[in-house]
């Protein structure tokens, strides 16, 4: 089978909206890149979003990196004890 990576863009108004189509995009079965460049901020919907994205993701054992991580999002997403579940570029 072929392994398929997927790059989504995740736009900063939409955090949660993006996640929950983008998991549609782990039976593909190679990485997923979620470009975060856009996102200033992440609310209590976006977090629980992506820790059930990174959930999903386990499940499948999909590799997942975030790609343009803001400081500020970065700290919440180390506060909420979920930046060990993805890895992080710049």
């Amino acid at each position: 089978m072929t392994m398929i990576d997927v790059w989504v863009e995740v736009e900063g108004n939409c955090v949660t909206q993006t996640l929950h189509e983008a998991r549609a995009e782990l039976d593909a079965g190679g990485d997923v890149f979620l470009d975060f460049s856009s996102v200033r901020r992440l609310d209590s919907g976006g977090l629980r979003a992506l820790e059930d994205f990174a959930g999903a993701a386990d499940g499948k054992t999909v590799k997942v990196t975030l790609r343009g991580v803001k400081v500020d999002v970065y700290k919440v997403l180390k506060l909420a004890r979920l930046s060990s579940r993805f890895s992080i570029v710049s």
